[in-house]
C-alpha cells in the first residue's frame, strides 16, 4: 500500500463519480489502501443522511474489490498517534491521519483542513507546499 484513501476518495471511487477525472495519477498508486475507519464514517452519514450508499453492502463491495487493500492498524496505535492530532475536532479526520502516520503513507484527501496540517499527504494535492 503506498496510498490511503480518505472516505471521500473511497466514496468517489466506488461510485464512479465524475469528480475522480481531477485526479488522473490516483491510478497509480493502485491498490489502494483503506482504513476500517472509513466504513464506519460511511455507516454514520448514510444514517444521517448525507450519503446515500447501502452498507454493509457498500463495505462488502470494497472488501473484495482487487482495487482496494483494506489496511487493519490496531486501534491502541490508531488512538495513541490520534491523540496527538489537536488541529481538528472531527473524529474521523484524526483517525485516518492517525492511520497515515502509522502506515507512513500519505492521506489522499480534498479535505482542506487535513491538507493544511497533516504532514502526508501525496504532492500533487498540495500546490501551495
Amino acid at each position: 500500500m503506498t496510498l490511503l484513501l480518505d472516505t471521500h476518495f473511497l466514496v468517489w471511487i466506488v461510485t464512479g463519480s465524475r469528480r475522480l477525472r481531477q485526479f488522473p495519477w490516483l491510478a497509480r498508486y493502485r491498490p489502494w489502501g483503506v482504513s476500517p475507519v472509513s466504513f464506519l464514517e460511511i455507516q454514520l452519514l448514510s444514517e444521517v443522511g448525507r450519503l446515500k450508499v447501502r452498507s454493509p453492502d457498500f463495505v462488502d463491495a470494497v472488501m473484495i474489490d482487487a482495487r482496494f487493500a483494506v489496511d487493519e492498524v490496531p486501534l491502541v496505535a490508531l488512538i495513541r498517534n490520534s491523540l496527538d492530532i489537536r488541529w481538528t475536532r472531527d473524529p474521523f479526520d484524526r483517525l485516518l491521519c492517525s492511520h497515515s502516520y502509522s502506515r507512513r503513507v500519505p492521506l489522499c484527501t480534498v479535505d482542506t483542513s487535513i491538507l493544511e496540517n497533516h504532514r502526508l499527504v501525496p504532492a500533487r494535492l498540495t500546490p501551495h507546499r
